[in-house]
């Protein structure tokens, strides 16, 4: 009989987040399944790592399935670290991150702690791929994911993914019905337009909240933001290079060692 898939498990939102308790079930179907996630939401944390402070790590019991499960103190990366170098006891054949509550289209992809554990397990050498969903409800439907969740993590083990590129998935918010395929896309150039709110507290200390509003400069049609307001499951291959490479010669046209 072939040997199943190793597969580990994590995300950001926490290891009780809805998100991932439907991934860990799609996972269950295809490997044996290694859950090692925060034990409170870890969103927007990019991919910070712990280094001033400990990590805990504690065994979990939450549904049936998983071979093992763990919760730790630290980041979805510092997760990611602790699997493969402490926990797991060899290299696992796929790491998936999410399903994230919210999107990680566009520009989200660097602050998003989903995708950073995905960037982490590709540092590694891990095929990888990071899942969100368009809905920040913590109640949110993910069952029009999971058929699109399974194939394409069947065709990540079969076929590999390139070194250096792990996948960015990101679903709308739409009934399995509704969801008219996968596109190839790239990230769309959009960003962030931020501001804060400053309000006192009744001590009167200053205290703020970080608010904003989502702008999207890029009227392409092979962009992530294009494909999920049609109505597709976007994938960006994503790369943790972050080299310019194509800026490489103009700065040595500088001559800065003259």
């Amino acid at each position: 009989m072939p040997k199943k898939p190793l597969i580990l498990v994590t995300n950001d939102d926490g290891i009780t987040a809805p998100g991932i308790r439907t991934l860990i079930k799609v996972m269950n179907s295809i490997g044996d399944v290694v859950v090692v996630a925060p034990d409170s939401p870890q969103s927007g944390m990019g991919h910070a790592i712990t280094i001033n402070d400990t990590l805990y790590c504690k065994e979990e019991h939450i549904d049936e399935g998983p071979q093992k499960e763990y919760s730790t103190s630290g980041t979805p990366a510092d997760c990611v670290k602790l699997a493969v170098h402490e926990l797991l006891g060899r290299q696992p054949d796929l790491c998936v991150s999410g399903i994230n509550h919210g999107s990680n289209s566009s520009i989200n992809v660097i602050y998003s702690g989903t995708m950073s554990a995905a960037i982490e397990a590709g540092m590694e050498g891990i095929p990888a791929v990071g899942f969100s969903l368009l809905n920040y409800n913590w109640d949110a439907d993910f069952e029009a994911t999971e058929t699109y969740i399974k194939k394409i993590c069947l065709t990540v083990l079969n076929n590999g993914l390139q070194k250096g590129v792990v996948l960015n998935v990101n679903f709308p918010s739409l009934e399995k019905e509704k969801i008219k395929g996968i596109k190839i896309c790239r990230q769309a150039n959009a960003n962030w337009v931020e501001k804060f709110d400053k309000r006192k507290s009744p001590m009167g200390r200053d205290y703020y909240w970080l608010t904003g509003e989502f702008i999207n400069q890029d009227k392409g049609e092979e962009t992530d933001e294009w494909a999920l307001k049609q109505g597709y499951v976007s994938i960006v291959p994503t790369q943790f290079d972050l080299t310019a490479h194509h800026y490489i010669q103009e700065l040595n046209n500088w001559n800065l060692n003259e």
